[in-house]
């Protein structure tokens, strides 16, 4: 009996695990192997024997002079890895971050300040020949939760999409690595649970717990029917069965 190929997925902070995320990639024929180097266990060497690699989000911060987990180097280099491989890759928020920064990209503390709650991002015309972006619609609805943003891409990244105030809202490395500084895992739940522990900068910029959550589900349809297309996509990519648009070069951001 033939098996699915095999995913890893980084959860680097136990508040956000694969959530909707998991649930689709499942649906799609990915199985998934979960580490939690957080909770001490081993990230491996390389990507061998994998189909797929998938890295989450998480309250740290990669700026410079931040506390930086133990884990992180071997994160990055397992992203080298990924691009230099062509393995199919998916990184949320923080992995986004940690992506950039593993390939020469930066990341500070957002100047716009903290993104908290449901938004808007553009598509940049270079998604019209992505392999995940080419059907997302052309202002897709998101789900945001960051402090800090990736302030400069890697050298050959192409930006997928962007925002007013945080320009580096999607993009690729390569033929098959995505970063995605919005999130697409979280279901209510899980919004619930970091707006409780963001009350007061929640308050700081107007608004409240109960109401971004009540933001977010109000728009949670809409995030289902956008983004669980992408993972589809994104699983089938893993799985051998589209492939990849290669775009002439693009140097600088």
């Amino acid at each position: 009996m033939a098996t699915n190929p095999r995913a890893l997925v980084v959860q680097n902070h136990h508040s956000d695990d694969p959530r909707l995320l998991g649930e689709w990639l499942v649906e799609a024929g990915l199985d998934l192997d979960v580490v939690r180097p957080y909770d001490g266990e081993a990230l491996p060497e390389d990507l061998t024997g994998y189909a797929a690699f998938v890295v989450l989000g998480g309250a740290q911060s990669v700026v410079d002079g931040a506390p930086r987990e133990a884990w992180f180097d071997r994160l990055e280099s397992l992203f080298r890895k990924a691009v230099r491989d062509a393995v199919p890759t998916l990184a949320v928020c923080l992995g986004a971050q940690l992506l950039a920064l593993a390939n020469g990209g930066t990341v500070q503390v957002s100047e716009a300040g903290p993104e908290l709650g449901p938004g808007l991002v553009a598509k940049r015309d270079a998604a019209e020949r992505d392999v995940l972006f080419a059907p997302v619609p052309m202002l897709p609805d998101v789900f945001q939760w960051h402090f800090d943003e990736v302030t400069e891409l890697p050298l050959r990244a192409v930006l997928l999409a962007t925002s007013t105030k945080y320009p580096h809202q999607a993009f690729r490395l390569g033929e098959a690595a995505w970063g995605l500084q919005f999130h697409v895992e979280a279901d209510t739940a899980m919004v619930a649970d970091w707006a409780a522990g963001n009350e007061a900068v929640l308050a700081e910029l107007g608004t409240s717990a109960d109401e971004v959550v009540a933001a977010v589900d109000a728009i949670m349809d809409d995030l289902f029917e956008v983004w669980q297309p992408v993972a589809t996509r994104f699983a089938a990519f893993a799985r051998g069965e589209l492939k990849p648009v290669r775009d002439l070069p693009v140097l600088g951001n």
